[in-house]
């Protein structure tokens, strides 16, 4: 039985990174502001749901890694380490407090400090890369926006999904 949930894990892991790279680099905007130019993409939808579906070590993983594949194979190699730590995180923070609070109110919550985690840890990106403490400050609406847009998603879909997924017998918290 254990073998079983290892590839499970494996399986909707490898998954979630490949959704959070898809939707991080074929469905975003460049924005013409802040010091790095920005960027606002979707990427953050799947990396919610599978932390909320799968649990911390997945969202951990799908998260970090995915999006930290985007910035290796765009151009924004740089920012990679930044991007491993800062979403893996919010993966693993969101998929925590999945694991222990079901509620929505609760998913709500989970994302609202996925958001904190967000915008304070590419603001100390940012003054590690540009070594000025006022340049990041430009990017903070990027991430609101980014982070807000991905709420309002992933709000109106989970339930359909935790409905479907539980209908096809995948397990949450793998």
């Amino acid at each position: 039985m254990k073998n079983k949930e290892n590839i499970q894990f494996l399986t909707l892991t490898a998954m979630g990174i490949a959704l959070v790279y898809v939707f991080t680099a074929f469905v975003n905007v460049r924005l013409p502001i802040a010091a790095n130019g920005g960027l606002i993409h979707l990427g953050n939808v799947p990396l919610f749901i599978f932390a909320m579906l799968f649990g911390k070590k997945t969202g951990a993983i799908a998260g970090g890694i995915g999006m930290g594949l985007f910035d290796l194979l765009s151009g924004w190699t740089l920012w990679a380490p930044f991007t491993l730590v800062i979403v893996g995180l919010m993966g693993y923070v969101v998929g925590a407090i999945c694991e222990k609070h079901t509620g929505y109110n609760w998913k709500l919550v989970a994302m609202v400090i996925a958001c904190v985690i967000k915008v304070i840890g590419y603001y100390i990106a940012e003054i590690v890369i540009y070594g000025n403490f006022f340049a990041p400050v430009a990017s903070i609406p990027g991430n609101l926006v980014q982070i807000g847009v991905a709420v309002a998603v992933v709000c109106v879909v989970i339930r359909p999904i935790e409905v479907a997924a539980s209908k096809i017998g995948i397990r949450q918290f793998a």
